[in-house]
């Protein structure tokens, strides 16, 4: 697989705030990547580099193509979405349809019909008409229909409610992605994404504290349900974390012995949340 986008000493300040410092990461096509950071950690700068919409310092490769000075050619292959229940609220979806076929080179309009033909959404329907179920099977219908070779969502499901928010990640999974196609998200509702997920990068204060696959997620980090009387032995590996829930203190471990952990107690996989929290506290110790 060959990398899509390369980020070299990517850089952005604004005033004295410095945005990006000194990022570098690579995504390869055919992968999921979630871009996870607390607010204010340099995700929205990142996307609008990636999307060309800002100066940046360094160097930035998105399909071989310098964002900034070569963006006409780029949006040719990528697809921008950020909330999904955000739509002219005027519009008729026929009007919707027609507006996104003609501005996407990409956009194909038979997939987007037979996706609302198996929906509630009704062509002579205007957006403010519809219920927020009905929209975000509008607006998936609209993504699924643009053959790009890069999709990028900035918290596409802000608003919406839990039933609705898997929908949305099942359908853009099973009926969307595959291994031409590589998907760039940036969410805070991290628990909803992480089985969807390929790759993890997570940023805090402008620069890039993990770089991940899921895989060496797994085989690298451990979470540990420790019992009482293994809390001394458990401190002595180093934990990276440390909580306490449900009478058990949980420790999450970088690099550890995995034989050594099970004798003190639950061994398992942790979560993406987990380690994001464990991954910021210690970049700001």
């Amino acid at each position: 697989m060959g990398e899509l986008i390369v980020a070299r000493g990517l850089g952005k300040s604004f005033g004295s705030t410095r945005a990006l410092d000194d990022v570098n990461f690579r995504v390869e096509s055919g992968r999921i990547v979630g871009l996870i950071g607390p607010n204010g950690a340099g995700k929205t700068t990142a996307l609008k580099a990636l999307l060309g919409l800002t100066r940046f310092e360094g160097g930035l490769s998105v399909l071989g193509l310098n964002p900034h000075l070569q963006r006409h050619r780029l949006m040719q292959d990528v697809c921008f979405i950020a909330d999904v229940a955000v739509l002219p609220r005027w519009i008729r979806v026929s009007q919707l349809i027609d507006f996104v076929a003609a501005a996407h080179p990409r956009f194909r309009r038979e997939i987007c019909e037979q996706f609302l033909a198996r929906s509630d959404v009704r062509r002579t329907s205007r957006v403010r008409e519809l219920s927020k179920g009905m929209v975000t099977q509008l607006h998936l219908a609209l993504v699924m229909a643009i053959d790009a070779k890069l999709l990028v969502l900035d918290e596409p499901t802000l608003g919406l409610d839990i039933l609705m928010r898997r929908q949305f990640y099942e359908t853009l999974l099973n009926e969307y992605f595959d291994e031409q196609r590589t998907i760039l998200v940036t969410t805070h509702q991290v628990e909803e994404v992480e089985h969807i997920l390929t790759d993890l990068l997570f940023i805090d204060r402008g620069r890039i504290v993990l770089d991940a696959a899921m895989d060496q997620v797994q085989e690298q980090y451990a979470q540990v349900s420790v019992r009482p009387e293994h809390l001394a032995a458990a401190r002595s590996h180093q934990p990276i974390a440390e909580r306490q829930g449900l009478g058990r203190t949980h420790m999450l471990f970088r690099g550890a012995d995995r034989v050594a952990l099970e004798r003190l107690g639950e061994v398992g996989v942790p979560s993406v949340a987990d380690l994001f929290v464990a991954v910021i506290q210690g970049a700001r110790a």
